[in-house]
């Protein structure tokens, strides 16, 4: 994307083209994006860095309950865009579908392996990219921003039990579980 100078331009929006008026119209004015921006200067000084959220869920392309066939859409949502262009087709990045003939469970870190190896790699050291917009060739660096999941998918994530007592990560013991 950084090679298309409109692109590049759309995708450092978050600092040159965003009105800080003190309201939370974009992550970019969260209390999240300052404190990393805060925790890792280095990160936060160059706007093209970007922050990806990681959305997965399961998915039954069957329409059918019964079978035991799983299906994983795994995607990438830049955040460093407009809001009206990080939820556009064009602009989502469409990373992986984990098929598996059972419920993956816990074992979906075995398949979202290589991804993490490649997003740690642009974490930690980056890759050199052309940037067409100001035609010049840069270390790129990304960061996962946020996951985007319902609670069954991020206990399979997070190896978070979310069934029993004690199932909100937030509360765990102070959990009510009656039930109705």
């Amino acid at each position: 994307m950084f090679a298309n100078a409109d692109d590049a331009k759309y995708l450092t929006w978050h600092t040159h083209g965003r009105k800080n008026d003190g309201l939370l119209c974009h992550p970019a004015d969260s209390p999240q994006w300052k404190t990393i921006d805060q925790l890792h200067p280095n990160f936060g000084q160059d706007s093209r860095s970007l922050r990806v959220g990681l959305a997965f869920d399961e998915i039954n392309p069957f329409g059918n309950l019964s079978t035991n066939h799983s299906s994983w859409p795994v995607l990438l949502m830049i955040y460093d865009l407009s809001p009206w262009l990080c939820i556009k087709q064009k602009y989502i990045l469409f990373c992986m579908m984990i098929a598996s003939p059972r419920h993956l469970g816990n074992d979906i870190d075995v398949y979202l392996a290589p991804l993490i190896e490649d997003l740690t790699k642009l974490w930690v050291q980056g890759v050199d990219v052309y940037d067409g917009n100001l035609q010049q060739t840069f270390r790129l660096r990304a960061m996962i921003f946020c996951t985007i999941n319902d609670f069954p998918a991020y206990g399979n994530l997070s190896g978070y039990s979310v069934k029993g007592h004690h199932t909100c990560p937030i509360c765990e013991k102070d959990t009510s579980y009656i039930q109705l």
